[in-house]
Formats: C-alpha cells, structure tokens, sequence
C-alpha cells in the first residue's frame, strides 16, 4: 500500500538512528505494522526475518521512545502547518497501558487501576481539525510511572513534586509546542484538566483552551449574584438550544466510583453563556502566580431526560471569547470532538493491540510503544478517508495502492464499477466489516472499517501470493 509506505518516510525516514541501515529497517517495519495493525508482533511482521529485525532495531541504544515519537511528533506538527489557516484541536487525554504481566519489568513500571497492577499513564495529545474533525497525529505522548507517595506528604512537598501527575496537563501542552503562524491551536480536555494550576498555565502562556469544568469555584466577582460558578452559570437564561448526541457508556461496576452506563440518544439541550471572573484559591495546590483569571463559562444542559438516564449537563469554561451564540456553538462544537482521543485508545488497546507487546526489557518496550502509538493514527484516517468533502470525487487509487482496489472490485463483482472514488471503496470495506450500508446507518466508525480492511488485507495477501505463484510457473517448461 503506497500511501502506508509514505506515511512510515514521512513519520520515520529522517530520524538519524546513528545508521542508514537502522532507518531503513525503521520505515520497513512500520510499513509492514500499518499493514498489519492487530495481534501480536508476531502476527504483524508475520516473516521471522522482519520480526527478528524489529527486535534488534528496539534493543539499539539510538532507538528511544523519545527519538521515535520525535519523528511523529514533527510530521504531525508540518501537517498542521500544512493545513493553512482555521483552527486545530490538541484533544489531551490518559489512558493506562497494563503490562502486569511482564514481571521483568515491575520494578520499572507504576502502579495502576486500584493499586493492584503496574504499567503506564500514558498521556497523549492528539490533533484533529476543528472543522471536519480530520485526525492530523499526535503532538505529544507521556508514559508516565504514578509515583509512591507517603501518607505524610505536606501540601507544599506535593505541589512540588515533578512527577505529580496533575503536571501531566501542562506537560501535555508544553510539549505539543507553540501553532504555526495563521493557525489557531486550541486545548481541549476534559474534567480532569480542571486544576487551576492549569489554568493559569494556559492564559499565562498565551494558549486557547476549552475544558469542562469539575471545581464549583468561588468567583472573584458574583454573577447572576452567586459567589460560586456552578450556582452563578446554572442562573443564566437558555441564549438557543443544540442538538447533543450522547454516546453510549457501558456501565461500569467496579472501582471506587461505579456507574450504570447509559444509552445512546440524541437530545436537544439548551445553552447559555457569560463572561466570568474565577478567584485564585485559597488552598494553593499548584504552581502559579496568585492572580484571578478572565474566562467564559458556557453551559449546556438537557431539560428533559429520558427515565433511567442520567441528566446531560457540561459546564464548559474557555478563554477564546464567547459573544455570541454562535461562538459558544462553535466552542461545543469542539468540547464534542474530543470523544476522538478516546476512540484513538481504543485503537491502541483494541485495534493494535499496544498491550500485547512482550518485550522483557524496559529499553525495548518503550520505543515499541511509539512505534504502535503512531501507527494507531492511521486507523483513524481509514474513517477521515471515507467522510472527506472530496470522497465522492476522488479515485480510490489516489490514497490506496491499486491492488487492493482490484481485490475489492474482484470481491464484489460490477458492484464498484471499474473506477471507484474513495467513498464508495471505503463504505464496501466497511461492509467487510459488518456494516449494512443502509441509509439510516451512516457512516461507519473506525472499529467496523478496521475489521473490514483486516479481511481486505487477508484477501489482498492470498490474490498476491496467487499471483507470484503464477510468474514463477508460467516460465517453466
């Protein structure tokens, strides 16, 4: 696949790895994976001389999960740049890589869950553009080891700490550096950003942000005449109403917190909107100038909700400026896309399998993860692909190498044509996958489409190995 090949040169083909030959096997390697993304290593560089390359390239001292992510890193950051100007989102978000079952590597690893198994917080920024939610690569990504912590820690020791995992945020944003000219770059997490140490990092640093809002924080000014900005928001009057689509949530059981999931729905939830001014804490948790903070706080909220289900309500707060109700759609607009950080962590556990690597070594699993963190990408530009303006326009064969647009064809008969867009291509990979194709279905997920090239890339390597067995007999006498 010609365009897999590219993506491996453009990630990973000018890294100095101290040796061409290293490089090479780089870009070879990830190429093979793209190809390959699920099961194992062994199933993803399924020739014993390819697998045993990859794990001599991991075992080098050159190769770093650092090194490697750097090149990522900065093909993501030319895309951006490359995209002209708009706005980019840096969707930042954790989740928790468990290899409890290494038991060579505990003593490298933290602890994770309830305290029970060991692994990463594996802290990720992920660019996507505001306006199609094209997923561009990712800007940053953190494996963090959760300290061990004394009971009799002081407030002071704790916000001093570096390894404290609410710096996470701020990390996350630093690293993913400043936008390139004529772009807006824009943060956006979720509650558990909500720190005013982060806060203040944003508006000090001359970043955007969107977050939803955990603190009912006290006010330095009233509003609506409530001191805090929870009681003050919740006063305002509805300025319009947007339609929310609320994913599902399977429920959740365990832990300190359980919960009983929901069910998908679409409902029309009213918005208001406001200037505030949020008060510096009187607890000094974090690291900033004691100073008060000038934002806008947008509030969303379901009016009815159906029985059994639990009320929607974000609390949105955000330094780009709300005056208009069309400003404030635009800022939920993009709270909302930030469920793709989470569909990108599905695509590392679920779709590449990023917690079956079974490296012995701490040196070699690390470069391996950034390895299987930027291929993950791509799994999520199979479903850009098929919602691009152009996909309906566009030949198959300008971003899919063109033996598996035959062995698509072949597959479905006159169903293709003998031309097919992207579009078209895509929706009859997605129906490899289970997709019905019907009208009310829409378009498909990234999960349904990955399935589906699976089966595709299955049916591609039998119709090339057919085909090599035919050159080599076809010469015999």
């Amino acid at each position: 696949m010609d365009g897999t090949l590219s993506f491996a040169e453009a990630n990973f083909g000018q890294l100095d790895l101290g040796d061409k030959r290293r490089t090479a096997r780089l870009v070879h390697s990830v190429a093979e994976v793209c190809r390959h993304p699920g099961g194992t290593l062994p199933d993803k560089l399924n020739r014993p001389a390819a697998l045993r390359g990859f794990y001599r390239l991991m075992d080098q001292a050159e190769v770093t999960h650092q090194v490697l992510m750097d090149g990522h890193t900065a093909y993501t950051r030319r895309s951006i740049a490359a995209g002209g100007s708009g706005t980019v989102l840096l969707l930042h978000d954790a989740t928790e890589l468990d290899y409890t079952s290494k038991k060579s590597l505990h003593g490298h690893l933290g602890q994770i869950g309830q305290g029970t198994r060991v692994g990463y917080i594996c802290h990720n920024s992920l660019a996507v553009r505001a306006d199609t939610g094209e997923t561009l690569g990712l800007t940053s990504q953190i494996l963090h080891h959760r300290a061990q912590v004394s009971k009799n820690e002081k407030a002071a020791q704790k916000r001093q700490r570096q390894d404290r995992e609410s710096r996470l945020w701020l990390a996350g944003a630093q690293a993913s550096g400043p936008a390139p000219q004529g772009v807006q770059c824009v943060d956006i997490s979720d509650s558990l950003s909500d720190t005013f140490e982060y806060l203040a990092f944003e508006v000090s640093q001359g970043r955007h942000f969107v977050l939803r809002a955990r603190e009912n924080r006290r006010l330095a000014e009233p509003l609506s005449g409530q001191p805090y900005l929870f009681e003050a928001v919740r006063q305002l009057e509805a300025a319009g109403v947007h339609e929310v689509r609320v994913r599902e949530k399977a429920p959740k059981k365990t832990g300190r917190k359980p919960s009983p999931g929901r069910q998908a729905r679409a409902t029309m939830a009213k918005v208001s909107f406001a200037p505030l001014r949020l008060a510096r804490p009187c607890k000094r948790l974090g690291e900033y100038h004691c100073q008060s903070l000038h934002l806008w706080a947008v509030r969303v909220w379901e009016p009815v909700t159906p029985a059994g289900e639990e009320p929607l309500e974000w609390i949105l707060l955000t330094n780009c400026p709300v005056l208009t109700l069309q400003d404030a759609l635009e800022r939920i607009h993009w709270y909302e896309l930030r469920w793709i950080i989470e569909e990108y962590h599905k695509g590392m556990k679920t779709g590449c399998s990023i917690e079956a690597l079974q490296f012995e070594k701490i040196g070699r699993l690390e470069p391996a993860i950034a390895v299987i963190s930027a291929v993950a990408t791509t799994l999520l530009r199979l479903r850009d692909a098929a919602r691009a303006p152009d996909a309906d326009k566009r030949p198959a064969t300008e971003v899919v190498d063109a033996v598996y647009v035959e062995t698509l064809a072949a597959h479905y008969g006159n169903r293709l044509g003998p031309r097919p867009m992207v579009k078209a291509f895509y929706m009859h990979v997605a129906r490899l996958g289970g997709h019905q194709n019907r009208k009310c279905d829409g378009f498909p997920g990234w999960i349904t489409l990955w399935r589906g090239w699976m089966k595709l890339q299955t049916m591609v390597d039998g119709y090339q190995a057919a085909r090599l067995k035919t050159s080599l007999t076809c010469g015999k006498t």
